[in-house]
C-alpha cells in the first residue's frame, strides 16, 4: 500500500504508518521548517513544499498502482477547545481542500485525524461537509474520538479518527492499552531515561535535550511545586499570580507530571511551564524539547530543526508515531480482509 501524507508537519503519522509497514511516496506542508525536520529523518520520502489549497491532481506524483491511502492531520487551530473567538479562521476549508484532492483521485483509503472538536461544530460544518462530499464519491466510512493512550502513546491525547475506504465498511482499531488490557504508558517510561538538565540547558550528545530558560520568580514557584504531579495550589500567597487569585480552575498552569502517569496533551507550547502542566516531575524546569518529542513516541534518533519556538510546534502538533502506527497496522488489516472478501465473491 503507498500513501500522500498531507499536512505532514514534522513527519509524525509519515513515520507511524511506515513503521507499519506502509510505503509513504511523499508529504506535503508549507512550513518550511517542518520540512527540514521531515527530509532529515525520512530518507527516501519526498517532502514538497506546498499550500494544500494549490495543490493539483498532477503534482502528487503517483506513480504506484496502489493501494493509496490519503493520510492527513489538517491544522486543528479552526476547531480547538483552546480557540476562543468566533472569527473564521484561515486555515478551517482545508479539509474541504482534501476532499477536492480526493473527489478527484478517489484513493482507496482516507485517514483523517484532527481535534475532537472538529465533529462538534454546529451547523453545515466543515467536517459534514466533507462527509458528505467523500460519501458521494462512493467511500463508507467509520469516525470517532481514539484516545492515544490507549494505544501505546505515554499522553492522555484524545484526537477524532476518521477511516474512509471504497472497498469496504471500515472499522476504527479496538484499543490496545488500559482497562484489562495491556498497562498504559507512563511519563517514566518515555522519559525515565534522558540524563539531567536545568532550565536554560541542554545535554551533550542527546539531540533536542534542551529545556526553556525560566525566570528567577518562576525558578521559585517551581521549587514551591511539589515534586511528581504537583501544581500551584501549594505555592505560599506571595507567589500566587493575581490572575489566579479568583479562580481554583486552570491547576495545570505551572503545574508538574506524574512519573506514574500519561503526561497531559502536548501543545504546540508543550516546553513552557505557563502554558500547561509541562513542569518536569522532579526537575525544576519545564520539559525539555527531547521529552516532549518522546512523549510524542519519535525516537531518540529523530532530529527536529528550528528554534525552540518552530521545534515544539512542530512536536506538539505531531500524530503520535505510535498512535500512528496503531492507525497503519489497522488500515493494512482491514485491506486484507476486504481482499479476500473480495475473491469469495
Amino acid at each position: 500500500m503507498y500513501a500522500l501524507d498531507f499536512f505532514c508537519g514534522a513527519g509524525g503519522l509519515t513515520r507511524g504508518l511506515s513503521d507499519a509497514g506502509i510505503e509513504v511516496v511523499a508529504g506535503f506542508d508549507n512550513d518550511e521548517a517542518c520540512g527540514t525536520t521531515y527530509r532529515d529523518n525520512n530518507e527516501g520520502i519526498e517532502f514538497y513544499l506546498s499550500d494544500v489549497r494549490e495543490l493539483t491532481v498532477d503534482q502528487l506524483h503517483m506513480t504506484g498502482e496502489g493501494p493509496w491511502l490519503f493520510a492527513a492531520c489538517a491544522p486543528c487551530q479552526p476547531f480547538s477547545n483552546q480557540r476562543r473567538t468566533t472569527t473564521v479562521h484561515k486555515d478551517a476549508t482545508l479539509l474541504g481542500e482534501l476532499g477536492r484532492l480526493v473527489s478527484a483521485v478517489r484513493p482507496t483509503y482516507v485517514l483523517v485525524e484532527n481535534v475532537a472538536g472538529i465533529a462538534r461544530v454546529p451547523g453545515f460544518s466543515t467536517f459534514r461537509r466533507f462527509l458528505r462530499k467523500i460519501s458521494g464519491c462512493g467511500y463508507q466510512y467509520a469516525y470517532g474520538v481514539l484516545d492515544a493512550k490507549h494505544y501505546g502513546v505515554p499522553q492522555t491525547r484524545r484526537r477524532l479518527v476518521l477511516l474512509a475506504s471504497r472497498w469496504g465498511a471500515p472499522t476504527l482499531p479496538d484499543a490496545t492499552h488500559g482497562s484489562h488490557r495491556r498497562d498504559v504508558c507512563t511519563v517514566r517510561d518515555a522519559i525515565g531515561h534522558l540524563p539531567p538538565i536545568e532550565a536554560g540547558g541542554h545535554a551533550d550528545g542527546v539531540a533536542n535535550h534542551s529545556a526553556a530558560r525560566i525566570t528567577a520568580r518562576n525558578l521559585e514557584r517551581l521549587f514551591n511545586t511539589p515534586i511528581d504531579g504537583g501544581d500551584r495550589r501549594s505555592w505560599p500567597d506571595e507567589l500566587v499570580l493575581n490572575c489566579h487569585r479568583k479562580t481554583k480552575g486552570y491547576t495545570d498552569v505551572y503545574g508538574r507530571m506524574t512519573w506514574g502517569k500519561p503526561a497531559p496533551t502536548l501543545t504546540s507550547k508543550c516546553n513552557s511551564i505557563s502554558n500547561g502542566r509541562y513542569g518536569h516531575p522532579e526537575q525544576n524546569r519545564a520539559i525539555s524539547l527531547r521529552e516532549a518529542a518522546a512523549i510524542q513516541t519519535f525516537p531518540d534518533d529523530y532530529v527536529f530543526h528550528g528554534t525552540a519556538g518552530q521545534v515544539a510546534k512542530q512536536i506538539g502538533n505531531a500524530v503520535p508515531v505510535t498512535f500512528a502506527e496503531a492507525l497503519g497496522r489497522h488500515i493494512l488489516a482491514l485491506q486484507s480482509t476486504f481482499k479476500d472478501d473480495i475473491r469469495e465473491a
